[in-house]
């Protein structure tokens, strides 16, 4: 899985000297040497070899700029040549309040080509704008047009005045924009024009504060007014103060200074009173897309308005349940009693300091220490177990580290540990975790279970075993087999206690061979109801004429079969006995494939596709199927003549045509005339005048005030007759052309009691019907017109308040059968081929300890996505007995929620903190960074939870049945 988020600490781009080849990162940070030697060095040595690069510029030195009179004179190298000494001038002053701006890479790769014109060779290695300015582009490009930064910005949000233009929240340097420094960009701007104007600021940053960085994006920070209940949300710099925080809300809510206090009010909890009007908001810890609460003065008695125990959820709601009026001395007095340290004997409660973006790592680390089996075991004598020689672990290091961590966090005190020699051994051992970006905490706990398994894994040489084939045996003797097998390479606390079996049944859809393994897992990523089903919007289209057409929407496995989609389909659509389904897939108008093999994969269906089902008669005896497509007339007018021709229109219907016997153009005829009888509108029933057709959208609505049955009863056969003669286009029968088997075309029209030949070759037997203008006004054609896509984007409907998603649905999601993905195809020992089976997984054995990752985050080419469902876990009596397909342990399979991280936030920034319960105190904490707090047990649950940990309790109930009579942890 990728990182998925840029955090809290301003998403900064560090700038990075020009003497080291810059590479874009997903937060914009490159490192900056600040050594005033080097800089001068360098400068003297860009100077000689008349070198710069862009993308990575420090301050820069003003420079005079030509002028649009001027701008007229200049060729292309002129330009190259000026905005490489403009650069070369002014790097060697950088600075910390210099400007830099965003400027499009698609504008910014088009100026280089078009300067560079006229070298030899191009490149874009990111490298210098000398390096690019002296090398060579496409021969023949124009001059650039004004400059256009729209495709940088986010019009929706840029629609608050408090906010500014805002930029999208994606992007990224080197692939969407460019920075300039603001000399650069006031020669460009000078000569080209356009904008919009993206102004960011340089900031000093990193741990030392010595490393300067451009603040690609500010603190956005919800300002909450109490008790007024206003809200509204800012950009600031995280090196602005806290007296600037105070000015900017007193100015945006009318208020006066001597009104107001400022709280930090990060997850709806008061963490501190941001009274010291000299701190940086960076010192002050603040992040981005967290909570401000702005508390006003109350006229009245001259007492703040607090909100105690507001709710925890992202809104801008505050909770009113628990509102007080306290004075500000008993108020700070309150604070001061449930401080951001708890107090008492008990240890296990020390926070980890944040060191830019690793709360996701902090979260994850207090979760492993306080698991009581390792907190037993690293605070005993580890290091006989340490695998210091196994060339898959780290030599001792990462354990080491972890050991020493956790024995911090356990010590008596409550002073916050900066875990850095941890981080450190953790770079070493994984290269992504390096530097200060932020990760997801489940892949780093994955990997740190992984890492600490190699490197305490007490099997110093594995053997090579090679697990048999089930071929009938039974589960219980393979599954143990495979264990034996397992655990004789792997041997090690993280075995003990986290790691399970399950197993896993693999199905060939073509000669049926079943293959079953048991494999261990280290945790179970449970997918989210909506990750797992798809919804299809599919129209369904009667042949008898009993019924209008309707559309219906169905929830189907997201990775099922066509099977899946007739079944939901047939029932939602009441297909009774005598009937079939067919779903063909229409497209332009056309019948573009009639989807019959039902092992059909059902992502070979994609969302802008168009779906009709029809409902026919069961075939008895022979017949073919009779595919009626729609024409109208479309007229060309060229500069000598007007022409028309038949184009394709409406939606194809399908009915069944007998083959037993000789078929007539008039038999044709009655069942096309049945399938289109609902369509009739309700005036033209016993009306032949065609001369004034009804006005269509009227007709549509009167149309509705009868049912469909009672129209189809309405259109009876003398009507139909009527519609048949000499009144509709002189002719004694619908406008009808059958294909025949010569591909020629057939008049239906006429010489109704002929007999027809039916192609025996063809699947279908097509005819069009040819719709002039009259028949259009008589039919209510919406219902062909306006296929629904299979499903539509679009804003997220508020919906109805529904049962939660219980943990036992997200389980029972992923254990059911479904077939493998296209890309996960399996080689089937039988067929000696790709096959796309289906695959089903049983739990088989439970770890003491079971870790659920709940999977919020999904991936695409062209979308990341977090799913905010709350998902409805159990805190007590986690009961997985009925999902252990093993019988062999008649004990109940109960489990009891001791721990979990929560992220808050969007995929674009956001949160990590820890709810973890001291079994000693049998209370629960917030584990937030360096602030711990204590909580509710009613505050563990909220749509925030991430990864939970549970603990086998063991029970006294030996038979599995009734109440629990007795338990322990095991």
């Amino acid at each position: 899985m990728q990182a998925h988020e840029l955090e809290k600490q301003g998403h900064d781009r560090l700038i990075a000297h020009s003497d080291s080849t810059r590479t874009p990162h997903e937060d914009h940070e490159a490192i900056l040497c600040l050594s005033a030697e080097k800089t001068q060095k360098k400068t003297r040595e860009r100077r000689r070899e008349s070198r710069f690069r862009i993308g990575g510029f420090a301050g820069m030195a003003e420079v005079s700029m030509c002028s649009s009179s001027e701008r007229a004179e200049l060729s292309p190298e002129e330009e190259r040549v000026l905005v490489r000494d403009i650069a070369i001038a002014a790097e060697a002053n950088s600075k910390e309040g210099d400007t830099f701006y965003l400027i499009t890479q698609r504008w910014w790769q088009y100026w280089i080509d078009y300067v560079n014109q006229d070298q030899s060779t191009n490149i874009n290695d990111g490298s210098s704008l000398s390096d690019h300015c002296d090398s060579g582009g496409s021969s023949g490009l124009y001059r650039p047009a004004s400059i256009d930064n729209s495709d940088l910005i986010d019009d929706a949000k840029s629609e608050d005045p408090n906010m500014g233009i805002e930029i999208h929240d994606t992007l990224l340097e080197g692939r969407d924009f460019v920075l300039l420094p603001q000399e650069v960009w006031n020669q460009l701007y000078s000569w080209y024009g356009g904008g919009p104007t993206l102004p960011r600021k340089v900031i000093s940053s990193g741990l030392s504060q010595t490393e300067l960085a451009v603040e690609v994006y500010p603190l956005r920070l919800q300002l909450l007014v109490m008790p007024k209940g206003d809200n509204a949300t800012i950009r600031i710099s995280k090196k602005e103060t806290v007296g600037e925080l105070h000015q900017r809300a007193c100015e945006i809510f009318d208020l006066n200074l001597e009104q107001v206090r400022v709280w930090d009010y990060y997850g709806h909890q008061k963490h501190a009173l941001m009274s010291d009007m000299d701190k940086t908001l960076d010192d002050a810890n603040i992040q981005m897309d967290q909570d401000i609460l702005v508390e006003v003065l109350n006229d009245v008695n001259g007492c703040f308005s607090a909100s105690k125990g507001a709710s925890r959820n992202c809104g801008s709601e505050l909770s009113q349940n628990h509102n007080l009026a306290t004075t500000g001395r008993e108020l700070d007095n309150t604070y001061v009693s449930v401080g951001v340290t708890t107090r008492g004997a008990s240890c296990g409660l020390t926070g980890l300091l944040n060191l830019g973006n690793t709360c996701f790592m902090n979260s994850a680390i207090q979760c492993l220490v306080h698991t009581p089996e390792f907190a037993r075991y690293f605070r005993g004598d580890y290091h006989r177990e340490i695998n210091w020689h196994n060339p898959l672990g780290m030599a001792g290091d990462l354990a080491l580290a972890f050991g020493e961590l956790l024995r911090k966090l356990w010590a008596p005190g409550r002073t916050p540990v900066a875990p850095r020699p941890f981080k450190a051994k953790l770079a070493r051992f994984a290269a992504q975790f390096s530097g200060y970006n932020q990760h997801d905490s489940q892949e780093l706990l994955a990997f740190l279970l992984d890492g600490l398994h190699e490197d305490l894994n007490r099997v110093k040489h594995k053997p090579y075993l090679k697990s048999r084939d089930a071929d009938g045996r039974p589960d219980e003797e393979v599954a143990d087999e495979y264990w034996a097998n397992h655990t004789a390479r792997n041997d090690s606390i993280i075995v003990d206690v986290c790691q399970g079996q399950y197993k896993s049944t693999l199905v060939c859809p073509v000669c049926h061979k079943v293959s079953v393994t048991f494999d261990p897992f280290m945790y179970l990523s449970l997918p989210l109801q909506s990750t797992t089903m798809r919804s299809m919007t599919v129209t369904v289209f009667t042949c008898d004429g009993t019924a209008l057409p309707t559309v219906t929407t169905v929830t189907v496995p997201k990775q099922g079969r066509f099977r899946d989609l007739i079944q939901a389909v047939s029932s939602s659509c009441s297909l009774k006995q005598n009937e079939e389904l067919k779903i063909a897939e229409i497209r332009n108008h056309l019948l573009q494939r009639l989807i019959e093999d039902p092992l059909t994969s059902l992502s070979s269906i994609k969302d802008d596709d168009r779906l009709a089902a029809y409902k026919i008669p069961k075939s008895v005896k022979s017949s073919k199927l009779l595919q009626l497509i729609h024409r109208c007339q479309e007229k060309e007018t060229s500069n000598t003549q007007a022409a028309s021709h038949w184009k394709p229109y409406g939606t194809p219907l399908l009915s069944s045509i007998p083959l037993d016997g000789e078929t007539t153009r008039s038999e044709v005829q009655k069942i096309v005339q049945k399938m289109l009888s609902p369509l009739l509108k309700v005036e033209c029933l016993g009306d032949t005048d065609f001369s004034q057709p009804s006005n269509s959208d009227e007709a549509s609505d009167q149309s509705h005030d009868i049912s469909p049955d009672e129209a189809s009863t309405k259109f009876k056969s003398d009507s139909i007759r009527d519609i048949s003669g000499s009144k509709m286009e002189t002719c004694s029968g619908l406008p009808l052309q059958m294909v025949d088997e010569n591909n020629a075309c057939i008049d239906l029209s006429v010489e109704e009691e002929k007999a027809i030949t039916l192609s025996k070759s063809s699947k279908f037997i097509v005819v069009y019907f040819d719709w002039s203008e009259k028949l259009l006004g008589m039919f209510d054609m919406n219902y062909l017109e306006n296929l629904p896509e299979v499903f539509r984007y679009g804003p997220v409907m508020k919906k109805a308040r529904n049962e939660p998603l219980s943990l036992y649905t997200c389980l029972e999601s992923f254990l059911r059968e479904e077939p493998l993905v296209p890309d996960d195809m399996w080689n089937c020992p039988q067929c000696k081929e790709q096959r796309q089976a289906s695959k089903k997984l049983d739990l088989w054995r439970l770890p003491n300890v079971l870790v659920i990752h709940l999977k919020r985050f999904s991936y695409s080419r062209s979308m990341k996505h977090k799913i905010e469902t709350f998902v409805n876990f159990p805190v007590h009596d986690f009961d997985l007995t009925n999902y252990v397909a093993s019988k062999n342990n008649s004990q109940r399979q109960l489990y009891e929620l001791y721990a979990l991280t929560n992220h808050y936030g969007s995929m674009g920034s956001g949160h990590y903190t820890a709810h973890i319960k001291l079994l000693d105190e049998n209370r629960w904490y917030n584990f937030d960074d360096s602030h711990i707090s204590p909580i509710n047990e009613e505050e563990v649950k909220s749509a925030a939870a991430y990864v939970l940990f549970y603990r086998r309790v063991k029970t006294n109930d030996a038979n599995g049945n009734g109440a629990v009579r007795g338990r322990s942890y095991q």
